[in-house]
């Protein structure tokens, strides 16, 4: 499934065991001799009633995520597209490591087209800017908290990367990686890089810690909106372009809604005996 070309491998974790998904999510997600994907997301039993699952994420390198706004769109709608949660219910509740979030559903024809996320409460981690030396340039940028940690590097204060949304994949990946690493995030950060179109819209270019470069990132989109939001240089509701398409992000005092799209793109079985065995039920599988 992928939300704005986001694309992650989902396994319904209801039916299905895996062990060692750190190396399962290396493995499946590497595009020449997997299936390919930005990484792996188990979609699990609850912990309790307060929610209809649990999302557990697996970066393309195998490390784990505390949260995935894209992917997060996408088990709503596998949960509800293949009967997990009533089909009567128009709102489900995920579990995630970054605690419950909330999704309002869009239907069409019996099938989940879009959801809105309640992203929960954004924290600004530092100054507003903060100054930082990456690969010989200094710059500025804010630090956000999403469940999972962002650098918003706005290009109107950082002349020094003008030109990044022109920057061949290349590039953004060998430099990308110094941001991602750079010792002032010590378990590494997801590095946002915005360009202002007016105050209600921007465009985005994204590394992901664990994944580099990807088309979208949900969590990225609302804190670089967030970001904005407290640096008065946006209002409380964006449009951000991502290279997959597009989000809306919706800030209420520090709460934010992310809404955008959720597709299946294919389903399959995969034959693997060192990774899968099935779960005869919920108490089996080790969330």
């Amino acid at each position: 499934m992928q939300g704005c070309g986001n694309d992650y491998v989902y396994v319904n974790c209801f039916d299905e065991k895996i062990s060692e998904p750190e190396e399962f999510a290396k493995k499946i997600s590497d595009r020449h001799f997997g299936v390919g994907a930005d990484g792996l997301i188990l979609i699990l039993p609850p912990l309790n009633d307060d929610s209809d699952a649990f999302m557990q994420l697996y970066n393309f390198d195998g490390s784990k995520a505390s949260m995935c706004g894209n992917g997060i769109r996408c088990v709503a709608k596998y949960i509800y597209d293949h009967g997990i949660i009533s089909k009567e219910k128009r709102e489900t509740s995920i579990d995630t490591p970054a605690g419950i979030k909330k999704i309002s559903l869009e239907i069409h024809d019996g099938k989940v087209t879009a959801a809105t996320v309640d992203m929960g409460e954004a924290k600004i981690t530092g100054g507003i800017p903060e100054k930082i030396r990456v690969n010989d340039m200094d710059l500025n940028f804010i630090g956000v908290n999403v469940g999972n940690p962002h650098a918003v590097y706005f290009i109107e204060d950082n002349p020094e990367i003008k030109n990044i949304f022109s920057w061949d994949d290349s590039k953004f990946s060998i430099t990308g990686v110094k941001f991602e690493r750079h010792p002032r995030f010590p378990d590494r950060v997801n590095s946002e890089f915005i360009e202002i179109i007016s105050r209600d819209e921007i465009k985005m270019r994204v590394f992901e810690r664990g994944s580099g470069e990807t088309m979208a990132c949900g969590t990225g989109a609302t804190a670089s909106a967030f970001a904005g939001f407290k640096a008065g240089k946006l209002n409380s509701e964006v449009l951000v372009h991502l290279r997959g398409g597009d989000l809306k992000i919706k800030i209420e005092n520090s709460q934010c809604f992310m809404t955008g799209s959720a597709v299946e793109v294919f389903s399959g079985e995969i034959f693997c005996k060192r990774f899968f065995t099935s779960a005869t039920n919920s108490s089996d599988i080790n969330h």
